[in-house]
């Protein structure tokens, strides 16, 4: 009895954890980001005050759901994290990877679906930040490697989306593309989730049978140069980073299971 109590109000607290979140992101585009706009005219500290505040806003979101009892939280290696320039590499096992990742990185930059650009809760904060949307086709590695050159500290799933229900790891060319292009090196962050939550196609009220223990490590940087030695053309080295990222995440994810 006092497991299915406990795991109700896990779900009462993700609910309102969800609502919180949303009702935020209203806040921020509709009160503070305008505000913003008007104290601070010059376009680039603009966008990275307004980096900030998601970044503390985020913060405050994986706390409120720590103290509501929906999850627990490890980092290790958060140092590792605290320089500039950095394309920061994840796996994607659940919903909310992005904002645990944008809640510990200073001056994140991510790329984010074209679909939030139109959403009404995140909208306004989404173009405020000035994050990457993935609607730019072939600029949109341009777009990333200008970011790099700018110092910003780059997310990227290279998976495209969250792994999915079978767990099988599965890599696209497009972190590799602008690994290859405008990196010397990545900054690999493992994400794993105990027991598994949120993940792709999930349903946010369907919490597992106890809290959900989330852990993040930030792995040793990995040179660009050593992945790519004797490849021929651009084409060739993205795909033997890939090839890289496919083995070293399935490795890593494998390992701890």
């Amino acid at each position: 009895m006092l497991r299915g109590l406990a795991r109700g109000w896990r779900v009462l607290a993700t609910g309102f954890s969800f609502a919180v979140f949303g009702l935020g992101g209203v806040v921020l585009q509709l009160l503070v980001f305008p505000v913003l706009h008007l104290l601070v005219r010059q376009p680039a500290r603009r966008v990275r005050a307004a980096r900030g505040i998601i970044r503390r806003a985020f913060r405050l979101f994986v706390e409120l759901m720590r103290v509501l009892g929906v999850l627990r939280y490890e980092i290790t290696g958060l140092e590792k994290l605290a320089r500039g320039g950095l394309l920061i590499l994840a796996n994607h096992p659940t919903l909310i990877d992005t904002v645990f990742l944008m809640a510990f990185v200073k001056n994140a930059d991510c790329i984010v679906k074209s679909d939030l650009w139109h959403n009404p809760v995140t909208g306004g904060p989404v173009r405020a930040a000035g994050y990457i949307s993935n609607a730019g086709g072939a600029e949109l590695v341009a777009d990333c490697i200008a970011s790099l050159e700018r110092g910003n500290n780059l997310i990227v799933f290279p998976e495209g989306t969250r792994t999915g229900a079978d767990g099988v790891i599965a890599m696209k060319r497009g972190a590799a593309n602008v690994a290859v292009r405008g990196a010397r090196d990545i900054t690999p962050v493992l994400i794993r989730c105990d027991p598994p939550t949120l993940g792709k196609g999930e349903k946010w009220w369907r919490v597992p049978p106890r809290r959900v223990l989330l852990r993040i490590e930030v792995q040793d940087d990995v040179a660009i140069a050593g992945l790519i030695e004797g490849s021929a053309s651009d084409v060739l080295a993205a795909r033997q980073v890939t090839e890289f990222l496919q083995k070293y995440f399935t490795g890593k994810c494998a390992n701890h299971a």
